[in-house]
């Protein structure tokens, strides 16, 4: 019997996140049958959120729907998907996010499957990922044919264009096991940005050389101008310059945006693990050694309060041409 694919779409403030439609690209990249890819929508009240996503897959889309599902439950969901798979044998993807980091190694233990993360390419079944902050890459097979799990980093794989028809839909009924190890009464959100950070097509980050709470202000102007979303290193977050949910590094986010503009960031080795696959990198400094400008691929050595707004006006007024 042929594998099938499952492509588990997350969401993410009511809204279905980029990295599902690349996660199920991913999927048309290694099936050979592209009605065997199938995907899972999990959470509460979904039925706008179904439509978009069935004109996407291919084969059918598993809804499961239940009010202990409205928040992310690494166990809750883990069961979810578990049930809808059964006993066969399949291939699972998702993005490599903060909620698939912790759901896929849930998974694998409950599956007993085979685990690669942070996949940024795939050529044929081999599967690429950064090692060594990004300083290398490793190629990556698996040698058991049961259940594998694969995440992927956003903004490294396309989009997957909508399906010749949209999916099959079918709900997949649910109930929370009575023996849960831990609840999720509520979320509380301390940095909410226009743009989700993770998929950011450009991203405007921040170091110590911000040097204070406003000095976050200029780069939320001229993230705003470009659509981007605003970031930190950890110095500027252990400083208190801003929340630790925008730092981006080793211990941080990882982002893989098109345009990443860092400013007063020195370019320490943790920070770079998080950025440096970035698409085009600037880099805005005072001091002309800063380990960032090796990595970056356009610097401007000056001081980043001067540069930063005159970028924002500039690019302002080429918006309005």
């Amino acid at each position: 019997m042929s594998k099938q694919y499952f492509v588990i779409g997350e969401i993410r403030d009511g809204k279905l996140r980029q990295v599902s439609l690349e996660a199920l690209q991913a999927a048309r990249l290694l099936a050979e049958d592209k009605s065997h890819i199938h995907a899972i929508l999990i959470g509460k009240q979904l039925d706008e959120i179904t439509n978009e996503f069935a004109a996407y897959v291919s084969s059918q889309l598993f809804v499961v729907e239940d009010d202990s599902l409205a928040s992310y439950s690494a166990e809750l969901y883990s069961s979810a998907i578990s049930n809808v798979i059964g006993q066969q044998d399949a291939v699972i993807i998702l993005g490599h996010t903060a909620i698939g980091r912790d759901l896929a190694p849930q998974l694998a233990a409950k599956l007993n499957a085979g685990q690669i993360s942070d996949v940024t390419a795939i050529e044929g079944q081999t599967f690429i990922r950064p090692i060594y902050a990004g300083k290398a890459f490793e190629k990556k097979k698996f040698t058991d044919e049961g259940t594998q799990i694969i995440t992927i980093r956003p903004n490294n794989i396309p989009i997957a264009e909508q399906a010749a028809s949209p999916a099959s839909i079918e709900k997949v009924s649910f109930s929370a096991p009575s023996d849960l190890r831990a609840i999720v009464k509520d979320i509380v959100r301390k940095a909410s940005g226009k743009v989700d950070l993770a998929e950011a097509k450009v991203v405007v980050s921040g170091g110590r050389g911000v040097k204070s709470v406003e000095g976050f202000k200029p780069l939320e102007q001229l993230a705003e101008v470009l659509g981007g979303a605003v970031g930190a290193s950890r110095g500027a977050c252990d400083a208190g310059y801003c929340d630790y949910s925008l730092q981006i590094g080793q211990t941080g986010k990882v982002v893989t945006p098109i345009l990443y503009i860092a400013c007063g960031i020195s370019g320490a080795i943790q920070h770079l693990a998080g950025m440096s696959q970035s698409k085009v990198i600037i880099a805005i400094n005072k001091d002309p050694e800063a380990p960032i400008f090796k990595v970056a691929d356009y610097g401007i050595v000056g001081d980043l309060f001067e540069v930063v707004p005159i970028l924002t006006e500039e690019l302002s007024a080429a918006k309005q041409v």
